[in-house]
């Protein structure tokens, strides 16, 4: 909850100035909370000192009212949440470390005409922390998000800050493999239907893809976007088929995508894994459900969700947590490719 200062004092933007600070780790200090660092920790209190800033008490006594509760913050749309096995597999890890924490977890889904409504619910003082599992480049409410409550990025935030913290895959590197993987194999007439261009990962896998083929000194026959959707995936892959050159090969930004873009390569005739090799990415239970196995690079959501939470937790204890968890992402290898 923002402390609201005294009439006639300073206000908390210019103390955030005076210390060299953000606003949110002002917030945090004069709240009590201790994930803020022993120097900025100094500076924050020099600054309330030389500004004679003074915080509304009773506000202060409310927020630093801990809840033992965390909110685990998805701003997709349901059909979305539900219909992908990553978030599954994210939000499994998650509640395996908060279950054996005496913290409890209130998940909100914070489609776009929902922002107002979950932020609101944050800045209520009923959680601690936040977890914030997927987020796009118009989802400007959650930089309001951290100025409230601790908050752990899953993947990283399209616009980083000094005192984020995040967990994530390295998606340019994983990128980069599956699309040396596919040229490792003969194939030079590459095609792929990269994630949402909003999306750090969607950016990220794409420009490894980019990197792969440059080495190479191979040009893309088709680069089409999709959206992490079955059905984004399959309009993807029609515009691919329809861009002029057939491809030999493509990579897709996720399985669920591919799913999508088997239906449509059967739908012109072609077999996947031997008209056209089909790489993927994520390794969910999509993967192995398709005929045949999807070839795909494996990120690993599950453990990924448990360090999102890890983190968090030593936040909110005070202890020393990392600002970038960055996990290995590998190929795995099936009939597809």
């Amino acid at each position: 909850m923002e402390i609201a200062p005294v009439r006639g004092t300073a206000t908390i933007e210019e103390v955030a100035a005076r210390a060299g600070v953000s606003r949110s780790t002002v917030s945090r200090v004069v709240n009590g909370s201790t994930a803020v660092s022993p120097s900025a920790l100094e500076a924050v209190r020099r600054a309330i000192d030389e500004l004679q800033y003074v915080p509304n008490r009773a506000a202060r006594s409310l927020a630093s009212r801990q809840t033992r509760a965390i909110a685990l913050v998805i701003p997709e749309q349901t059909d979305r949440f539900f219909g992908d096995p990553f978030f599954a597999s994210i939000v499994a890890g998650i509640g395996e470390v908060i279950g054996e924490s005496d913290y409890i977890m209130n998940m909100l889904i914070a489609s776009d005409d929902a922002s107002a409504k979950a932020l609101g619910y944050l800045r209520g003082g009923s959680v601690d922390g936040a977890i914030v599992a997927s987020h796009h480049t118009s989802d400007t409410f959650l930089d309001r998000v951290a100025d409230v409550v601790p908050v752990v990025y899953g993947g990283r935030p399209a616009r980083v800050r000094a005192d984020d913290y995040y967990v994530d895959v390295d998606n340019v590197e994983g990128g980069r493999v599956a699309t040396a993987y596919l040229l490792a194999r003969g194939h030079r007439r590459i095609a792929t239907v990269s994630g949402p261009d909003d999306m750090p990962a969607g950016i990220d896998r794409l420009q490894g893809f980019r990197d792969a083929m440059a080495e190479a000194g191979v040009e893309p026959v088709a680069v089409e976007n999709g959206d992490f959707t079955e059905m984004g995936g399959a309009l993807a892959m029609t515009r691919v088929l329809a861009s002029g050159e057939r491809p030999d090969a493509v990579f897709v930004a996720s399985d669920l995508m591919a799913r999508g873009a088997y239906t449509v390569l059967r739908e012109k005739g072609l077999e996947p894994g031997r008209d056209i090799a089909v790489m993927g990415f994520d390794d969910s239970a999509v993967s192995t459900a398709l005929s045949p196995a999807l070839t795909t690079v494996r990120q690993p959501s599950l453990t990924q969700g448990r360090y999102m939470a890890s983190v968090l937790l030593d936040i909110l204890a005070g202890r020393p947590a990392a600002h970038a968890t960055i996990l290995p992402t590998e190929v795995i290898e099936r009939g597809s490719a």
